[in-house]
């Protein structure tokens, strides 16, 4: 198949993703009970969502300037911020396009390797994977509760999560400190990669090398383990305020566990390529929130359309004023996706 009927297939498949998941959300719903839940919304603690949610993806641009570090030593916070801010744009249009857009406008802004740039947004997807299983796992070992909603004998179910943590912290560990033996895992991988996908998995696994210059990572590992828990502390905390908004919510008494559960089920709906995890996460969260924690489906459907919404629509337009100040130019970002893809 040409490459750009295969191009066009993922793009329409996308799109198809998004619709079945919106319709799965949206199925047997009563728009009455979904307008008068969202009626009964504090929109001032939503509002919270906005400073928590920028400042983390400010946090994001910073960590990526030490990530960057071993290719380029100084790097303007303001333009790693921009080209963070245009690559989700580009994800809520077209899944997975973000990151080579971001890439490319990093290497167009300060000068520095499109390859070495990918390379530490592998890396970065990484430690994301890393740390939220370090926090997830932490959170169930310090307040075992939170497995109540999935079985009843939470002291069986415990140690394998206090495994998980403590596997997670080794990994971020070794990806720093012992790098070179990450690297020889990832080599035995290749063997079971089909043939087919086996230049797709180098190319993948050298843009992860020349990005990560392990050997000149130990002295910033503290202050990215740091930023790492931020990040996702202030994603949390996010979900957590609106939470805080839904008045129809507050009879179950959902905390900051709660609000990690449901971060859960978003990463999961992000992986997924809908664009801008568009029907994935309605779908995703209201089914934790009804399925888990006794929600009523209008008051969860509604909770996932105001957070999603709140997101998508402030990644969305703070990207788009970059990509419009910065003179992002469209044909130049489809050549780069086009012979990336």
């Amino acid at each position: 198949m040409p490459s750009h009927f295969k191009k066009l297939f993922r793009t329409l498949l996308s799109f198809i993703i998004a619709g079945v998941f919106l319709y799965l959300a949206f199925r047997g719903t009563n728009f009455s009970d979904i307008w008068k839940s969202l009626q009964r919304v504090d929109y001032l603690l939503v509002l919270l969502m906005f400073p928590v949610g920028i400042t983390s993806h400010w946090i994001r641009a910073v960590r990526w300037r030490y990530l960057l570090a071993p290719i380029k030593e100084k790097t303007s916070t303001r333009n790693l911020f921009s080209a963070v801010m245009i690559g989700y744009l580009f994800n809520n249009i077209l899944p997975r396009v973000g990151e080579v857009v971001r890439a490319y406008a990093i290497g167009r802004s300060e000068s520095v390797s499109k390859t070495s740039a990918l390379g530490t947004v592998v890396v970065e997807r990484i430690l994301d994977m890393v740390t939220f299983s370090l926090v997830l796992c932490s959170v169930v070992v310090l307040s075992p509760k939170v497995l109540l909603p999935f079985t009843d004998n939470v002291d069986a179910v415990r140690p394998f999560f206090l495994v998980g943590s403590l596997a997670s912290l080794i990994f971020f560990i070794l990806l720093f400190l012992k790098g070179d033996v990450v690297f020889k895992l990832v080599g035995f991988v290749k063997p079971i990669v089909p043939r087919r996908f086996r230049d797709p998995f180098d190319r993948l696994v050298q843009s992860f090398l020349d990005g990560f210059a392990v050997a000149k990572m130990r002295q910033t590992f503290l202050p990215i383990i740091g930023l790492s828990l931020l990040i996702w502390s202030l994603y949390a905390s996010a979900l957590y305020f609106a939470l805080l908004a839904f008045h129809d919510l507050a009879h179950l008494g959902l905390g900051i566990d709660a609000a990690i559960v449901l971060l859960t089920a978003s990463s999961i709906a992000y992986i997924l390529p809908a664009p801008g995890a568009m029907g994935t996460y309605h779908s995703f969260l209201t089914l934790a929130l009804v399925q888990l924690y006794g929600a009523d489906s209008a008051t969860a459907l509604s909770y996932s359309i105001v957070t999603h919404e709140v997101g998508y629509f402030m990644t969305t337009g703070i990207g788009l004023y970059y990509f419009i100040k910065d003179q992002f130019r469209i044909s130049e970002a489809g050549i780069d996706v086009g012979t990336t893809a």
